[in-house]
């Protein structure tokens, strides 16, 4: 009964510059704070906080309904968000469903009915709108923050120019690579740190 949803997935990454993003079949997922409003920052995971309760509830109320949802999403925090420990992760919507049909209360008018979560199951899933919100590039982000060229990128980690250029045409950036950058960020600003400090110096001395 899952054959219809094998290859819809939930997705979510964290930008090394500290944005959240989650998208269900390659589109942006909905927080829903129209109808449910725990965060007002979007989406988290690996934690138990309101930010990740919107996201279970996103998630739980893509592939079932708003009381389905409401109910049971602080236990799909508790079972599966808080304990995502990864930047990257995906979630399979058979897996989320599969949960549900574990863990939620199946109706009691009718034993034979099939549960609202498998009736889903069976519905083609609408299109989500597209939203005109441009998507963020991991490199071209890390190039404006530290206001450098992905050239000059290239140059400091001591990496061919093509090798950042295949990074943001992937808008992924393996995991040395993310290393090295930090470690670099952290440097510039210790750097920076170093000659406020001699600036200052040079200061009370000219005083």
């Amino acid at each position: 009964m899952a054959i219809g949803l094998n290859n819809h997935v939930f997705k979510g990454h964290k930008a090394l510059l500290g944005g959240k993003f989650v998208t269900y079949r390659e589109l942006e997922l909905s927080a829903r704070y129209d109808i449910f409003s725990k965060s007002a920052n979007g989406f988290d995971w690996g934690n138990h906080a309101d930010a990740s309760l919107q996201l279970s509830f996103a998630m739980l109320y893509s592939l079932s309904d708003k009381d389905l949802a409401t109910k049971y999403a602080q236990q799909y925090t508790t079972d599966v968000i808080s304990k995502i420990s990864s930047r990257d992760w995906i979630i399979s919507a058979n897996d989320v469903l599969k949960w549900i049909d574990i863990n939620c209360e199946k109706p009691k008018e009718d034993t034979q009915a099939v549960p609202a979560p498998m009736m889903k199951k069976l519905q083609p899933i609408r299109k989500a709108k597209r939203t005109n919100k441009p998507k963020t590039n991991v490199v071209k982000d890390i190039c404006k923050e530290l206001n450098i060229t992905q050239k000059v990128l290239a140059e400091i980690l001591e990496v061919p120019e093509g090798t950042v250029s295949s990074w943001a045409v992937k808008n992924e950036i393996p995991r040395l690579g993310k290393k090295a950058i930090e470690f670099y960020i952290l440097y510039s600003k210790n750097q920076k740190i170093v000659d406020s400090y001699r600036s200052f110096k040079e200061l009370l001395e000219v005083s």
